[in-house]
């Protein structure tokens, strides 16, 4: 089992920055690919950016050269920077590991969860 620890977000304004962390506990050697997920109200879930066991890390084109994925604490939080935000990236933003990499495009590729975080942006 793994479990997945939110923290960070709120409010902030347009071209500011916020940080979000999300801390594994549990079988992490297991973790082969963790992600960062967002929906806005009305919208589907959509990828932000995947980070996986080497390093690699994949960002949607909409947040690319924006925000960055980073593994620390020995590799047991992912955390997501964010900057120059925009209205748009108004939504709850989800961590999420997955046991298996098949490409991490997708919700359902990944078993474990965090409790979501709102971040707002706004004047």
């Amino acid at each position: 089992q793994v479990q997945l620890v939110q923290s960070g977000g709120g409010l902030v304004q347009p071209g500011g920055s916020l940080r979000l962390s999300c801390a594994a506990s549990g079988s992490i050697f297991r973790i082969n690919l963790m992600g960062w997920f967002r929906q806005a109200p009305g919208k589907e879930r959509e990828l932000v950016a995947t980070i996986r066991r080497g390093g690699t890390a994949n960002y949607a084109e909409s947040v690319k050269d924006r925000f960055t994925i980073s593994r620390e604490n020995g590799e047991n939080t992912v955390s997501l920077q964010m900057n120059r935000l925009k209205p748009e990236d108004t939504a709850v933003y989800s961590c999420a590991a997955a046991l298996y990499d098949s490409g991490g495009y997708l919700p359902t590729e990944y078993g474990y969860w965090g409790r979501g975080t709102q971040v707002t942006v706004s004047s």
